[in-house]
């Protein structure tokens, strides 16, 4: 009898220690799936109560409506400015994205339901990870800056080339700017910039807030052992570690939805980055499917997809069509079959580490990459850079497209720098009429009293801000709208 209760206090003890050490070391489905807000701190949440909707479905719409969405349209996903409407742009890149992350989410709940362990609600569970992963991946791209990547270069130079006087005053200050990234941007974008009567931002759940930072890490903590980039700028700190708080998260732990959106990202990368360079002419279906069976060797997947390509195009080719319409109609094809295989790989691999993306220890870096079709995306990444990203006329593009960057942060320097002391040159004509062109709420936040940050870094923050947030277009035009006022007054 006095084994028999020795055994069972044992027994309750390791209950508890496991209990304990789970809860410490592993992340919680309900807190993840956080779905009040900053603003409304301590509302209820979980219902449908408004217009019928989760509150995280009303992130999706809060997003498709934001502005900033729609200025997507006009900037750069590959191939800046161009004439062909059916090259993607950003918006396009972001709603197939957002597709395949919401499909992804779909076939997790339904198929995989296991893995939400601790979530109660079907319904709640059914329609709001959906909901949030097509969240993320509609809002992953928002504070990228004009002309793509080479956009965050030209901002990330300028930076450089003006490190000691823009902050002469306090270079410890310099760090967000000098490595300037689209993340971080986005971070700041939904919760600071858009501006209704209050400071929230979009005022988006605790879980889309959580999710959507793709680098879990802040202000000179990124390493090029795991998070190669910081997800958030020092001004939105505060705002991050009260959602990692909520979400049960960490600096340096990442949602575990996260990492599907950014398989997705990947997908989307790779495969149809690869039929707009066919789109373009800068290549042909043959030309990628060569590229393919000379870099993949005996590779499953790739095998696989490559022959359902070569099987349908053969169908084509007996169907008479001309050679541009086999060509369209070959590639159009194998995406079909390319992205079928790389989300069934993720729906898969997903399921499987499931836990581990839990754990607070993670050291996972990506998913596309454990994936059994991880050397097709590797691969086609290779065929988009060496056909379609180093091609001369993006070479060139992108070329202009960092002088104009560059010019227009000269510019508008004159009317930033020295604004809130009313010094330097912000108060000539010139100065005045350039802050007049940057927009109103991103000024609101800059001249915000209770902004508290140094004013070489607001006002470095401002300037980012500003380019950041222009299309393609509307930076070409405003560059040449003030340029020659520039060199009368100015020079």
């Amino acid at each position: 009898m006095e084994n028999l209760l020795r055994f069972s206090y044992n027994a309750g003890l390791f209950d508890f220690v496991a209990s304990y050490l789970m809860e410490y070391l592993m992340l919680s489905w309900n807190e993840l799936l956080a779905d009040s807000r900053r603003k409304d701190k301590g509302a209820p949440s979980g219902g449908t109560e408004f217009s019928g909707r989760y509150e995280i479905e009303r992130d999706y719409d809060r997003i498709l409506f934001a502005a900033p969405t729609r200025r997507l349209a006009d900037k750069t996903q590959v191939y800046p400015l161009d004439k062909n409407d059916s090259v993607r742009n950003r918006l396009t890149h972001s709603h197939e994205v957002s597709a395949l992350a919401r499909s992804i989410g779909l076939r997790l709940v339904y198929e995989k339901r296991e893995i939400f362990a601790g979530i109660e609600s079907e319904a709640y569970l059914q329609r709001s990870v959906p909901a949030l992963l097509a969240a993320i991946g509609l809002v992953h791209d928002l504070g990228n800056p004009p002309f793509g990547h080479q956009g965050e270069y030209a901002i990330q130079d300028w930076f450089k080339t003006n490190q000691e006087t823009v902050f002469a005053d306090a270079p410890e200050d310099s760090h967000d700017f000098v490595n300037f990234d689209g993340n971080a941007q986005t971070v700041r974008l939904v919760t600071r910039l858009q501006l209704l009567n209050d400071s929230f931002g979009l005022n988006l759940t605790y879980a889309t807030l959580a999710a959507l930072i793709k680098y879990p890490v802040g202000t000179g903590e990124s390493d090029s052992g795991k998070w190669k980039k910081q997800g958030f700028f020092k001004s939105e700190k505060d705002i991050v570690e009260e959602v990692w708080g909520v979400t049960g998260l960490q600096s340096g732990v990442r949602h575990p939805l996260t990492y599907v959106m950014e398989a997705c990202d990947d997908i989307a990368y790779s495969v149809l980055d690869a039929e707009d360079t066919v789109k373009k002419g800068l290549a042909s279906y043959y030309d990628l499917i060569r590229f393919l069976e000379k870099s993949c060797g005996d590779d499953p997947v790739s095998i696989k997809v490559v022959s359902q390509a070569r099987a349908k195009s053969k169908d084509f080719e007996d169907a008479s069509l001309s050679p541009q319409e086999l060509n369209d109609c070959a590639m159009q094809m194998f995406r079909v079959y390319a992205i079928t295989a790389m989300v069934n790989a993720v729906v898969d691999k997903f399921s499987e580490l499931a836990d581990l993306y839990l754990a607070r220890n993670c050291t996972y870096k990506g998913i596309i990459a454990e994936t059994e079709a991880g050397l097709l995306c590797k691969v086609l990444k290779k065929f988009d850079y060496a056909y379609g990203f180093r091609h001369k006329s993006v070479l060139e593009l992108e070329l202009k497209g960092n002088g104009y960057i560059k010019r227009v942060m000269d510019m508008l320097w004159v009317g930033i720098h020295g604004r809130l002391t009313k010094a330097h040159g912000s108060q000539s004509p010139f100065g005045k009429y350039v802050y007049s062109r940057i927009s109103e709420n991103y000024r609101r936040v800059f001249e915000d009293p209770e902004n508290l940050l140094s004013a070489p870094y607001k006002e470095a923050q401002l300037l980012a801000d500003s380019v950041s947030g222009m299309t393609d277009s509307y930076l070409v035009s405003l560059h040449d709208e003030l340029s020659s006022f520039y060199e009368r007054h100015c020079s």
